[in-house]
């Protein structure tokens, strides 16, 4: 087994708030390996862009530890940092709002290069700019337009090339095609794998879809408020959910045959605020498996089945795993 590009351990990002302490990230763990995909799942506000945005530095960790290529990253200083940022990238949500407006695309593309020196003179920089182009899709007459003139496809093209410029290894994807058409996500999606392929990416591809976290990922986490609840291969997950969360999630996907009975689960109770929360899990107010013992401990993260951690009190009771670990379907 080959070692892991990026492993997280007990992480956390918490917000100072007139009201206290926001638990965005709180206590979360995982490992990718190289070239592959880990897709980050949940409701919007459940933590999922901020621990992406935590990993990269784009915000301060309040403690955890962030290792990538073994190499211990928590804490760097801006020459650290500066280095760093040639092999970890984003691509953003917004292809609009998260491009320069007062650039056009070459110079948008070329940025990185120019800051990093990355070429010996501007013109060898353009030459990779053209390059970089076409990898993506964008035709050579768009290298002078502005991201006004262009839709969001297209713009969203650019933060792709813009995110490629340093041959980075492992890239942050927040949302990359939650802001455009349907048609026009199957292509983006189609071009990051087909990059990821050609260029041996690592891939964070964070979103709330779960048809595209299912078409893109190699693994999958489920994220609520702050915590990791469930993580498991792609199949794995959607073939046998074990946290309630998750079955509910699952539940919810639309199964385009009216022949075929969907039962959906219907989530009631208040949510928990993320303030300062009170020991005890923090899905137990919406779980309809819940007892006493779920609202005075915090489950913890375990192994149920191999290669599926779930964190629920009552997971092997509600999935009926036994010895042979079956159960679990919605």
């Amino acid at each position: 087994m080959q070692a892991p590009l990026l492993e997280v351990k007990n992480l956390k990002k918490y917000f100072d708030t007139p009201n206290g302490l926001l638990h965005a990230v709180d206590d979360v763990s995982f490992t990718i390996e190289k070239s592959k995909t880990l897709g980050v799942v949940g409701e919007s506000g459940c933590g999922k862009s901020t621990l992406g945005r935590t990993i990269l530095h784009l915000l301060d960790s309040t403690s955890g530890t962030i290792l990538f290529n073994g190499r211990d990253i928590t804490k760097v200083g801006k020459a650290q940092l500066k280095e760093l940022r040639r092999d970890m990238q984003i691509i953003f949500q917004d292809p609009f709002s998260s491009l320069d407006p007062r650039k056009c695309v070459s110079d948008i593309i070329a940025e990185p290069m120019l800051i990093y020196k990355k070429y010996p003179n501007r013109k060898a920089a353009m030459e990779k700019v053209a390059e970089l182009m076409e990898t993506v899709g964008l035709a050579a007459r768009l290298a002078y337009s502005y991201p006004h003139e262009l839709d969001g496809g297209r713009r969203q093209r650019i933060g792709i090339a813009r995110a490629l410029a340093l041959d980075p290894q492992f890239i942050v994807c927040d949302e990359p095609v939650s802001a455009l058409d349907v048609s026009i996500q199957a292509q983006i999606l189609n071009l990051m794998q087909d990059i990821q392929q050609e260029r041996k990416l690592t891939y964070v591809f964070i979103t709330h879809n779960l048809s595209v976290v299912k078409h893109i990922s190699d693994d999958i986490m489920v994220m609520y408020l702050g915590n990791m609840i469930e993580k498991a291969a792609k199949q794995e997950l959607f073939q046998r959910p074990l946290h309630p969360y998750t079955q509910a999630l699952l539940s919810a996907i639309p199964i385009p045959d009216i022949d075929v009975p969907k039962k959906r689960i219907l989530l009631r109770g208040e949510v928990t605020s993320p303030i300062d929360p009170k020991p005890g899990c923090r899905f137990a107010p919406r779980c309809q498996y819940a007892k006493p013992e779920c609202f005075e401990t915090n489950p913890e993260i375990q192994e149920v089945v191999p290669g599926h951690f779930a964190a629920c009190h009552r997971v092997r009771e509600i999935n009926s795993l036994g010895s042979e670990c079956g159960g679990g379907q919605v």
